[in-house]
């Protein structure tokens, strides 16, 4: 089948796919943080990691406002929205998706109000509005007020000398109604909360109150002789997707801090308030912001449970999850890491191995080595104290060679992409931004060594998840460590492809996007399609973050019409129907949400007896196979292609705790039967083989 990259085929005849055949990829999403919210309702898990479930669902839904719903909206604005693949024109995209998050935000609401906070207070921590609070209590809440508070509140007024002001997107904010008491004039005011401090204050030991009830019941001090009539809390959320034109004169960085700022006046999408706000505030601000009613989202407050995190990170380790540490036991650490990958390809796995003691060490061996001539590496997110940063820095002062791709445009972490950026040229590293019109998402870095031998070796990472040392203790990734000659090649080759625009299809053990990984992907799904129907067995096993393109979904639908098995582990969205007569009835798709963020990407293929299986950096999506330069690497050792097989049937299997989709889009959790326990897959990998627990 030849196919175009970002299209799907439209056949007709008998054997012609059905035109419905997609869910709606926003409503998938959103029921991706369903499952996010059920964790918090879950009275299984540790208390404080519900907290901190309900604190993710919240911050995830800024996030997709942000940039999901804004992104429609500006294209239903500039009339370039079109049908989606769903079928669904944009109006009724847009018109489902308010509905589904104005019942999850309610659902939110409900769990943190009738589950959590009952919860918590049992074990001693309360969240208390300003009128609950102690007499003591308020008092020392009176004097943080006017310490910390007060000097940084600067309210503002409208009348006919001050417009309304502009309201900052994600920021909490108190409409307040103030009276003159000589004129009788009543005007509105608004008063931001100061995000500075924390979102909750600590009244006492493990009390804690609002930061806008603080404020709140002191505006008699900020409108000194007003009449205070009503205050009410709101919060607005603003299109903060980043529109950047490649073929800027200008340099990438420079566009880049104009459009982060430019990002936040982007119009609103979101209006939140609070059930209790009156009629006539509300209509002022619906008024003000341009905003429709469907834009208008009620729920008792507080608001922005985002701040819920905090509370999360007490210091009760008896309400979180049990710590463990991870294996150190991947990579010898009594001998040269150079002398283990040598030895044979490594395979890890994060968190439950030790990205300290594998990517880091790497990393960190190769600049003070003296035998290291060149490192080259790929940074998408990086921490904030990044010590892979730190020893780059120390190669290039060393006087190795280091060159850095770095993408500017990592969403919501581009000031921090910048600064590195610039760290980086000041230390003498050759810092590269990649392409035009192209993410470089792929993880990859190359340490090239003269060996004692004599001989120059390139020595090669590649990984699914980020170079980030803080997000690799909760992220879950693979990341394959080689010295393999072939992957060296492609490898070096795909470095003077981002550095220096050269174009090379002939990798050997890497599928890169957006040239050949889809294509690649499809000559596998293909394959097997062809091995079922001459009559021997095929099986498609896949695990990835989301699966939305339309070319790849309709190669599984085709595999499955032939009888293929196909399995999909999927975090977030999926686009394809699982389960659907006559079209995927042997497709199964499951979901793992838990303790650790499911990041990898894992590709596997039955290939007629030889399992062919890939890692890597792509997920299914049109702007990872179109716009992103991605990458993923044939796993070669056979024991570690069967241990990542037997991962995939693992999480597949009958009896472990997941969620399985169906037709309709309809996600459920697999529930226990009376005398049974399901699998915990992550607390398995962390009890298992070479990873060991910690008592709390």
């Amino acid at each position: 089948m030849t196919v175009n990259p970002g299209h799907f085929p439209h056949t007709s005849g008998p054997d012609a796919l059905p035109d419905e055949r997609y869910l709606d990829r926003e409503e998938s999403w959103l029921r991706f943080n369903q499952r996010v919210l059920e964790l918090a309702e879950d009275p299984g898990l540790p208390l404080l990691e519900r907290v901190r479930f309900l604190a993710i669902f919240a911050s995830n839904l800024d996030e997709f406002f942000m940039v999901r719903v804004a992104g429609l909206t500006r294209r239903m604005a500039t009339g370039l929205a079109v049908k989606s693949a769903s079928g669904r024109r944009p109006r009724e995209v847009l018109e489902r998706t308010s509905q589904v998050a104005h019942e999850l935000m309610l659902r939110h609401a409900a769990c943190f109000r009738g589950e959590l906070l009952p919860g918590l207070a049992k074990e001693g921590i309360e969240i208390l509005r300003w009128d609950e609070l102690a007499d003591t209590e308020q008092e020392r809440m009176r004097r943080l007020f006017r310490d910390r508070i007060y000097p940084v509140l600067t309210p503002l007024v409208v009348d006919s000398a001050h417009p309304f002001p502009y309201i900052s997107g994600l920021s909490l904010n108190l409409a307040v109604i103030v009276r003159d008491p000589e004129t009788g004039t009543s005007m509105f005011a608004r008063v931001k909360v100061p995000p500075v401090l924390p979102r909750f204050i600590e009244a006492s030991p493990d009390r804690f109150t609002p930061l806008e009830d603080v404020i709140a019941a002191h505006l008699g001090q900020l409108f000194t002789g007003m009449e205070v009539l009503e205050h009410h809390a709101f919060r607005v959320t603003r299109n903060q997707d980043l529109e950047i034109d490649d073929d800027i004169s200008e340099g990438l960085l420079q566009a880049l801090e104009r459009e982060l700022l430019r990002r936040r006046f982007g119009p609103v999408v979101r209006l939140e308030v609070e059930e209790s706000i009156s009629p006539a505030v509300l209509e002022l601000l619906t008024t003000e912001l341009t905003i429709d009613d469907d834009q208008i989202y009620r729920v008792p407050g507080p608001l922005d449970l985002a701040g819920m995190s905090a509370i999360a990170d007490l210091d009760r380790p008896e309400l979180r999850y049990p710590p463990f540490v991870p294996s150190k036991e991947a990579i010898a650490q009594d001998g040269s890491i150079f002398g283990a990958i040598r030895e044979h390809d490594i395979l890890v796995h994060h968190p439950y191995d030790s990205f300290t003691t594998t990517v880091q060490r790497l990393i960190e061996d190769a600049a003070t080595d003296p035998r290291v001539l060149a490192i080259k590496q790929t940074l998408y997110r990086t921490s904030g104290d990044s010590p892979i940063v730190d020893a780059l820095i120390d190669a290039a002062e060393a006087g190795k060679q280091v060159v850095v791709v770095v993408e500017l445009k990592a969403r919501f972490d581009e000031r921090a992409n910048i600064a590195w950026a610039r760290k980086l040229e000041q230390a003498g590293c050759h810092v590269v931004y990649g392409f035009v019109g192209l993410k470089t998402h792929c993880k990859i870095a190359l340490v090239v060594r003269q060996d004692a031998d004599g001989v120059l070796r390139r020595y090669c990472h590649i990984g699914t998840g980020n170079y980030h040392s803080k997000t690799a203790r909760l992220y879950e990734d693979f990341g394959l460590f080689t010295s393999d000659p072939g992957v060296g090649e492609d490898v070096s080759a795909l470095f003077n492809h981002l550095t220096g625009y050269s174009r090379n299809d002939g990798y050997r053990r890497l599928l890169v996007a957006p040239r050949s990984l889809r294509p690649g992907l499809v000559e596998r799904i293909e394959r097997e399609t062809g091995t079922r129907r001459a009559g021997r067995p095929a099986r498609i096993r896949i695990k990835c973050n989301s699966l939305v393109d339309e070319v790849v979904i309709d190669a599984l639908y085709e595999a499955s019409r032939a009888g293929v098995p196909v399995d999909v582990w999927v975090r977030g969205i999926c686009a394809l129907r699982p389960g659907v007569p006559g079209l995927s009835e042997t497709i199964r798709v499951r979901s793992v949400l838990g303790r650790f963020l499911e990041h990898s990407r894992v590709y596997a293929f039955e290939n007629d007896g030889d399992p062919e299986v890939w890692i890597g950096s792509a997920d299914l999506m049109h702007r990872n196979l179109d716009r992103r330069v991605e990458a993923l690497v044939r796993v070669a050792d056979r024991a570690q292609r069967d241990r990542l097989v037997e991962l995939l049937d693992l999480a597949m299997d009958d009896g472990t705790g997941s969620w399985w989709l169906d037709g309709d889009g309809d996600w459920a959790r697999r529930a226990a039967a009376p005398g049974e326990k399901l699998l915990d897959i992550q607390t398995h990998l962390v009890r298992s083989h070479r990873w060991k627990t910690v008592d709390a």
